[in-house]
């Protein structure tokens, strides 16, 4: 039977009526992007690594045509700050495969220690300008330990969306009306001019609120400190939130983020949706009045706080043995193999073909 597969997402962007500088940045990153995973892949598949299945996301279409004239899926490890660590990149005693692959287990080993350790200490040799996010990513988990259960407002705005000026200024006074610490997650390139941290800090000691370049978000989610999260209302960022249980204030920017949370604010009921003035622009009091709903002690927080506790119980239902998700998942990868085995029998089979069809002629003139 044959099939037709819908435009990609791509294509549908290309068609619509975003401005011509968001459409000119994905055809470059189509192009440039394309050519450098070409590049990885075929090092890849020299290096003996193949791989039979990729993985991409929603709007990277063109990662499958890549992959599929290579036949081989791209792999890299991102570090906050930094720029793509590719296979050559790697420190050799990390590599699974490396040299020196023997002494994984025991930085493994060492880890699980010092995360049993109640109050772990770690000199490192090196100074703060060199490694500033991670000095910043430690710093802020030390932050959170100093705060209360529950009180602090975390805020991200996920790797793509950028907050103009007018926002973030509101967003500050919103939190500053709300006399709780917070956590806010800027990144270096949302605020390349440092201004708004200058202002920001003039206006909250680091005792108050934390302004940090990077954070590991579910380890933010899941400490006990935090009380509230205000986001984007990204997909993965909602799903991270319903997991941890952790109730919403949702700003929505574009693509699905309307539509969910709008199912935060009104279906599953963990959070609301704060609203745009006639600029579109959340203003300060909308953004305190929405904490104090979803953080303070009226009827209404605790209704959301209660929804939030609910789903985060039965996501930890879903991803144990025999849940949904763990189900669907298994379900996934067992079709993933059968299908890899298949395909591998076709090539190997379609070898023995043509070896036993040689052969035949042979057999023929001896007879």
């Amino acid at each position: 039977m044959a099939y037709t597969l819908p435009p990609s997402l791509m294509d549908l962007m290309m068609e619509s009526n975003m401005p011509a500088v968001h459409r000119r940045c994905l055809s470059e990153l189509e192009r440039t992007g394309s050519q450098t995973l070409t590049e990885l892949l075929m090092t890849f598949s020299k290096n003996s690594h193949p791989v039979s299945f990729l993985i991409y996301t929603l709007i990277l279409p063109w990662a499958a045509d890549v992959a599929r004239c290579v036949n081989n899926p791209p792999s890299s490890v991102v570090v906050p700050g930094l720029p793509p660590f590719e296979t050559e990149d790697i420190p050799s005693f990390l590599l699974p495969n490396g040299p020196h692959s023997s002494l994984i287990p025991v930085f493994r080993h060492h880890i699980q220690v010092l995360e049993q350790e109640p109050s772990p200490c770690v000199l490192l040799n090196t100074y703060d300008c060199l490694e500033e996010d991670a000095i910043a990513a430690i710093e802020y988990v030390q932050w959170l330990n100093s705060k209360p259960k529950r009180s602090v407002i975390y805020i991200s705005f996920g790797s793509i969306a950028v907050l103009q000026k007018k926002q973030m200024e509101e967003m500050l006074l919103g939190l500053i009306g709300t006399c709780r610490p917070f956590l806010w997650v800027i990144r270096s390139s949302d605020n390349k001019d440092t201004e708004f941290e200058e202002i920001a800090r003039e206006k909250v000691n680091e005792e108050e609120g934390l302004i940090v370049p990077w954070c590991s978000q579910m380890e933010v989610l899941a400490h006990e400190s935090i009380g509230c999260y205000v986001m984007h209302c990204g997909w993965n960022s909602t799903m991270e939130s319903l997991a941890a249980g952790i109730p919403v204030v949702g700003l929505p920017q574009f693509a699905d983020q309307t539509a969910n949370a709008k199912m935060i604010e009104e279906v599953w009921r963990n959070g609301v949706r704060a609203r745009v003035n006639g600029a579109g622009i959340v203003e300060a009091e909308e953004i305190t009045r929405c904490l104090e709903v979803v953080i303070g002690s009226g009827e209404g927080g605790q209704e959301i706080r209660s929804n939030a506790e609910k789903w985060r119980g039965l996501a930890l239902d879903a991803v144990k043995a025999g849940g949904s998700s763990h189900n669907n998942l298994k379900a996934f990868l067992e079709n993933i193999t059968t299908s890899a085995k298949k395909i591998n029998g076709v090539f190997d089979g379609g070898a023995e073909n043509k070896t036993t069809g040689a052969a035949k002629p042979n057999e023929n003139s001896k007879n």
